[in-house]
């Protein structure tokens, strides 16, 4: 799991309470009748990592969702493959046609072989379309529910900062190459499962691959 992308900044006063004692310039000497008050004390910064989309998906929740949107798409699918096969069968034809086959018949057969090819990229490109959308909605919505969640563990175990660690960049975010701290990605993804009261799915046989979905965007989880 790999610091890409700040997603949160400070969750708990602590570490802006500490930024401001640095920054702030000296006071001037209060007078001697003043009753003189501790010097601020600097919080010590604990940082929290989370992949949060990948911990949305990872979820008992997050994975039926998936499981679903794949089912609902394996007729799509298997049409897709079937419409491919048939292109390599033609092609195939064409290849080893006899040399008694007329020119115009050939010129007939790679015709139709294009069509089929042009019928196949649009099918596969807005069935990609339609099922990465269809992902990124299903995840989005476990992902909204894991935010609280995620925001509660935090504050719960005294972290002054979360970053996320999430592939791709957040609208607005900064790049964040390296970032000290703890991975608590896992530890969410069991408080989430705790709390969600979805059991695990069955391990799945292996299958074809299918479109990769884009990751969500759900909004960042706020306090």
């Amino acid at each position: 799991m790999n610091s890409k992308f700040v997603l949160v900044a400070a969750l708990a006063a602590g570490a802006l309470s500490s930024a401001l004692a640095q920054t702030t310039s000296p006071a001037a000497p209060a007078p001697a009748s003043a009753v003189a008050l501790p010097a601020p004390q600097a919080v010590p910064a604990k940082i929290a990592l989370v992949e949060f989309l990948e911990a949305a998906a990872a979820t008992n929740e997050g994975q039926k969702a998936r499981a679903d949107v794949q089912k609902k798409y394996e007729p799509t699918k298997t049409k897709l493959e079937a419409l491919s096969a048939e292109i390599e069968s033609l092609s195939k034809q064409l290849q080893v046609a006899p040399a008694t086959m007329s020119e115009d018949e050939k010129a007939s057969r790679a015709r139709t072989i294009d069509t089929k090819q042009k019928q196949l990229q649009r099918d596969g490109d807005d069935a990609t379309t339609a099922y990465n959308a269809d992902m990124q909605d299903a995840i989005g919505k476990v992902a909204q529910k894991l935010g609280p969640v995620l925001i509660k563990y935090v504050q719960q175990n005294g972290y002054t900062m979360l970053l996320d660690n999430t592939g791709q960049p957040q609208q607005g975010g900064l790049n964040v190459l390296w970032a000290p701290g703890t991975d608590i990605s896992q530890a969410v993804v069991d408080a989430y499962n705790a709390s969600s009261g979805v059991t695990a799915p069955p391990p799945s046989a292996p299958s074809a691959a299918r479109p990769r979905p884009a990751a969500p965007k759900p909004a960042a989880p706020k306090q």
